[in-house]
């Protein structure tokens, strides 16, 4: 007695495996998509962007005082003596804060975001030490209390 209308056994048809592989296709991809998404957690970029989104006057405010104060920044890595190097020019209103804050932002991951506080060495130039930063894209946002400043820096190799 034969199996299918054709006469042979119903897994020697090619056209039951086409059936059948459509759907173990689809999970298998479904399989392997969740354990990428477990398993590589970007996160969020911003935890908290409902607040940012509030405070967004309040930074436009300090890119304004920026601009009042016709301030440039120099960033400058010395990669022998991993030093980071910030050099400010600015208006004759500008008044030289003791510390300054350099953060480097990465444009897609917020774990990958590194915040580095520079000291003052003279008139207006400041030093601190080169955080570790993978070769990337990053964002940098220098700033004091009443201003920041944003640059964008395309590569950093240590």
């Amino acid at each position: 007695m034969t199996d299918t209308l054709s006469g042979g056994k119903w897994y020697r048809e090619p056209y039951v495996w086409l059936v059948i592989s459509i759907p173990i296709t689809a999970v298998i991809a479904g399989t392997v998509t969740a354990w990428l998404a477990v398993r590589s957690d970007d996160g969020l970029v911003a935890d908290d962007y409902y607040r940012q989104g509030l405070e967004i006057n309040k930074t436009l405010a300090r890119d304004q005082a920026a601009g009042s104060y016709a301030l440039e920044a120099q960033v400058a890595f010395d990669q022998e003596k991993k030093l980071l190097h910030v050099t400010l020019r600015g208006n004759d209103q500008f008044h030289v804060p003791e510390t300054i804050t350099l953060t480097f932002l990465h444009p897609t991951r917020g774990g990958l975001d590194r915040r580095v506080m520079l000291r003052r060495v003279s008139g207006a130039i400041y030093e601190a030490a080169l955080p570790e930063l993978p070769a990337h894209h990053w964002y940098l946002q220098i700033e004091a209390d009443d201003w920041r400043i944003m640059q964008t820096l395309y590569t950093v190799k240590h």
